[in-house]
């Protein structure tokens, strides 16, 4: 019986943690979208927005270990119960990431607001991000629904980012050698457009967790890896 109670109690607490978790996902998402839309309206309001709102998911990264930690204390789950929580401490560790990076992205717009703008561009960190988000959301998906088929797909569609990432790095590239006034715009654009690229590895390992999650095992890393530019872009 009293075993029956502290499992009941360790799945409400879980329970609890899962919908912070789910929260911050559904706050990165956002993010990233809303990232990308100002800097192809050259919206400031919305960059700005996008910068404010990292503090919540921030705010939510540290609940959640806050919350995880006191459950490992006073719980003591063992076996599948442990890698759950561990499992979740992780994946809020790459959301908070992800955000740092949207949060980069909302920078830059406020200062490419009134820099002339470089054909295709803006279409193309659109593109990242749409991708990025959708990857997002499924590797949550994965995770609630403890679908590691859908992770792994996960996993493989990094290779879509990275070679959309590639594209428009050759990109920029040739507009900053046609035209030397397009450089600061460009360098711009590529920090932007590697931001993306790191938090599609982020996602990667958002779904690289629910496999182990799932399986107890790590999936192999044998998937295709595009080679990016040497290239680094700051941090947030």
């Amino acid at each position: 019986m009293i075993e029956q109670h502290i499992a009941s109690a360790f799945d409400r607490d879980l329970e609890s943690i899962q919908a912070m978790l789910m929260k911050m996902g559904g706050l990165v998402e956002t993010a990233i979208l809303d990232g990308a839309k100002s800097l192809g309206d050259r919206d400031v309001e919305l960059a700005e927005q996008v910068r404010a709102g990292d503090a919540a998911i921030d705010a939510l990264e540290e609940q959640v270990n806050e919350e995880a930690t006191r459950v490992i204390a006073l719980r003591a789950p063992t076996a599948s119960d442990l890698r759950t929580v561990m499992t979740v401490i992780k994946i809020s560790a790459n959301l908070e990431r992800c955000g740092d990076y949207a949060k980069n992205l909302a920078k830059r717009t406020t200062v490419l607001v009134d820099a002339t703008p470089v054909e295709g561009g803006d279409v193309s960190i659109q593109r990242m991000a749409r991708e990025v988000q959708l990857m997002l959301k499924d590797a949550l998906d994965a995770y609630i629904q403890r679908d590691a088929e859908l992770a792994q797909q996960v996993i493989l569609r990094d290779e879509d980012v990275d070679k959309l990432y590639n594209a428009v790095f050759r990109q920029l590239l040739t507009y900053m050698m046609e035209d030397p006034s397009n450089i600061t715009t460009c360098m711009h654009l590529h920090f932007i457009a590697k931001n993306m690229e790191r938090m599609g590895d982020h996602v990667t390992s958002i779904a690289e967790q629910v496999v182990y999650l799932v399986t107890g095992h790590m999936p192999d890393d044998n998937r295709p890896k595009q080679e990016t530019t040497n290239f680094t872009a700051e941090e947030a």
